[in-house]
């Protein structure tokens, strides 16, 4: 059995869902950027994929390395944040973090 476009989509709606569900019902905020990392790399599979059986053209991978180096800006930034968070709150339910103070 081959492995196929098919099977290629089916894994990125699975980890779409996945990390989808984890954002949504997630109430700590690590646990919400993992679910948007799952998210990311679900469009990662795909542009991979639709460049392999779409006439093996770089751009699904140029897309794909372009998507990766977003993800790992938006992990840095993501993460100051919530060490800011958690300094001045002491924790990082973001249900329970409604504004900033100084």
């Amino acid at each position: 059995m081959e492995i196929g476009l098919n099977h290629y989509l089916v894994v990125s709606a699975l980890l779409f869902t996945l990390g989808l569900f984890g954002v949504i019902s997630r109430k700590h905020a690590i646990m919400v950027l993992m679910g948007l990392e799952l998210i990311l790399n679900a469009a990662n599979i795909n542009f991979v994929a639709f460049a392999k059986y779409g006439g093996m053209n770089m751009d699904g991978q140029l897309a794909a390395v372009f998507v990766i180096i977003l993800a790992a800006a938006e992990a840095a930034v993501a993460l100051a944040i919530l060490l800011k968070i958690f300094h001045h709150f002491r924790h990082v339910n973001i249900d329970e973090v409604n504004q900033m103070k100084e």
